[in-house]
């Protein structure tokens, strides 16, 4: 699913570039062949054609208003109109792109342990520009772990330009770790004080192009105005050291990806 020069990829600059500043480029690294498979699958698995059961969903909201998407629904019947699908690791489509040997590498590069999957999700925005997204960090006490992740790898399933729905950042902000101990949406007032209006900077992206992020990393992406859909990938790894502290639930087990010793995991 890799393009063909992307394997041996030079990581030096882009894993530089997001411990600076919480965020890096990778380039176009999706083959087109792997990019329909993924978009396709995304379209099968909305629509119902393919389905797993513990698949989640999340219908977009009809306000604009990402806050008010529908909680604990679900899947609500064929539609295009779905805000999230998680646990993509059920399916072989996305887990074979999650997997893929650059990846690999750049899990490897930043955590020296076994690595594990936090989440693998889509988000997608449809035609008429779905939701805005505010300022959020992915990280603290609402994901329940015993420790942060180390990075999510996000790939444009769509073009993504700046009006369209493309993600914002707020560089460095990773570095002065959570704004709050729950994480999540930051607060208006820490964005005022954090200038980060001013200081945001966009990441247009072109379909097949990824990126890194740190998960304390002020982002946001607000609705898109092309009249075109926005679908993007984004697969979270950390370390298999890495407990959950939910009490409510059984404790979730965390799919496993890489083998700290370079060797292909087993399942």
């Amino acid at each position: 699913m890799l393009v063909s020069d992307a394997l041996h990829l030079d990581l030096a600059a882009p894993l530089a570039h997001l411990a600076e500043h919480g965020y890096a480029r990778l380039g176009r690294v999706l083959s087109d062949e792997g990019l329909f498979a993924l978009q396709e699958r995304t379209d099968d698995l909305m629509l119902g054609h393919v389905r797993y059961p513990g698949l989640f969903f999340q219908m977009d909201s009809t306000t604009g208003r990402a806050e008010d998407a529908p909680l604990g629904l679900g899947w609500q019947g064929p539609s295009l109109g779905y805000r999230k699908l998680e646990k993509l690791e059920l399916d072989p489509v996305f887990r074979a792109w999650m997997e893929n040997p650059l990846f690999e590498r750049v899990a490897r590069a930043l955590i020296p342990d076994d690595v594990v999957l936090y989440r693998a999700i889509v988000f997608s925005k449809g035609e008429g520009g779905g939701s805005d997204l505010p300022w959020h960090q992915d990280g603290g006490k609402l994901w329940g772990l015993s420790r942060e992740p180390d990075v999510q790898i996000w790939t444009a399933l769509d073009d993504a330009p700046v009006g369209g729905g493309c993600l914002e950042v707020v560089p460095g902000t990773h570095g002065a770790g959570l704004a709050t101990p729950l994480g999540g949406v930051v607060s208006r007032q820490q964005v005022v004080q954090a200038d980060a209006e001013r200081r945001a900077v966009a990441l247009p992206v072109v379909a097949g192009e990824v990126l890194l992020l740190h998960n304390h990393l002020w982002h946001r992406s607000q609705r898109s105005t092309t009249g075109r859909r926005r679908r993007a990938f984004s697969a979270c790894y950390m370390s298999a050291s890495t407990r959950c502290l939910r009490k409510h639930k059984a404790p979730r087990v965390f799919p496993p990806m890489f083998r700290g010793d370079g060797a292909a995991t087993v399942r």
